[in-house]
């Protein structure tokens, strides 16, 4: 199918975008990767009658820690963090989780920012943004909003961005003692949407949790922060009764449905499963 018809604008500046943006408010949708909106626009479940293309706007792809948190600029593909040598030591969240988002394809064209502003609850980056306490910036004709990621999804491909914002990156704060991090999906086949997916972050200080972050995938109205299970980390060491309570609190804090892919049951135990997984992980790796 084709998409109905629509204007199409190349901004060359931010300034110039978030003006179109404000001009044309509800009527105008970014197009940055595409891998959501096309699909969308394709089968006429969008359509807008604008395209705000950020694609040629300078400074937009910048990945680098700055000021105390990492910089994730609107244009940084998914294939940008899958190879980052540099994520992959001090963001290890980030480098688990980006081989595992769609197909080669969809990870060339594809960009963070444009997945967790998707707020598919089945999509990856959005439990990985939780996980990691990261914050949304926005821009406006009005000025900068920073969103925590925690207030950032207001529902199914939901939001509480304004339709005169654009969002120019995420910030995720630096780690303050040694990251450990990985993403444990459940999925039919290679490339397919997670059944269930846990991402798990956590700074470990003498053995002892600093920092706690658990986000989950697909198994709720948006992608959810296990914060039950979070807390009961904190200043702990990850001995096997602390472990397996903070996988019984995020396994309460799931809100599945049953479908095709498995019960509600079933998806609550997944989770059990993954986070006592990723946890037991940790304290290897400290141990290594």
């Amino acid at each position: 199918m084709y998409p109905a018809r629509f204007a199409y604008d190349v901004p060359g500046s931010v300034q110039e975008a978030v003006d179109l943006l404000g001009r044309y408010r509800e009527e105008a949708k970014v197009l940055a990767g595409g891998q959501s909106l096309i699909p969308l626009m394709k089968f006429r479940l969008a359509k807008p009658a604008r395209l705000v293309d950020i694609n040629r706007i300078p400074g937009l792809n910048v990945l680098e820690e700055e000021s105390g948190v990492l910089r994730i600029g609107a244009l940084v593909r998914h294939r940008d963090v899958e190879r980052s040598a540099f994520l992959r030591d001090r963001y290890p969240l980030l480098a688990s989780a980006a081989p595992q988002i769609a197909d080669p394809l969809v990870r060339n064209l594809g960009t963070v920012v444009g997945s967790v502003c998707h707020a598919d609850p089945q999509g990856d980056w959005g439990s990985v943004m939780l996980a990691l306490d990261a914050e949304v910036v926005a821009q406006s004709t009005r000025g900068e909003r920073r969103i925590p990621v925690s207030r950032f999804f207001a529902g199914p491909l939901t939001t509480v961005l304004e339709p005169d914002e654009l969002v120019t990156e995420l910030r995720v704060p630096q780690p303050l003692a040694r990251p450990f991090g990985t993403y444990l999906k459940l999925e039919r086949k290679v490339g397919d949407y997670a059944t269930v997916g846990v991402a798990v972050h956590l700074e470990l200080e003498d053995g002892v949790v600093r920092r706690a972050g658990i986000g989950l995938t697909s198994v709720g109205p948006t992608n959810l922060k296990a914060q039950d299970a979070e807390a009961v980390l904190i200043g702990k060491a990850l001995d096997d009764d602390v472990i397996l309570e903070a996988a019984r609190r995020a396994a309460s804090a799931a809100d599945p449905t049953s479908d095709v892919r498995g019960s509600a049951q079933y998806k609550r135990e997944v989770v059990r499963v993954f986070v006592t997984r990723a946890l037991r992980q940790a304290r290897a790796a400290r141990a290594a």
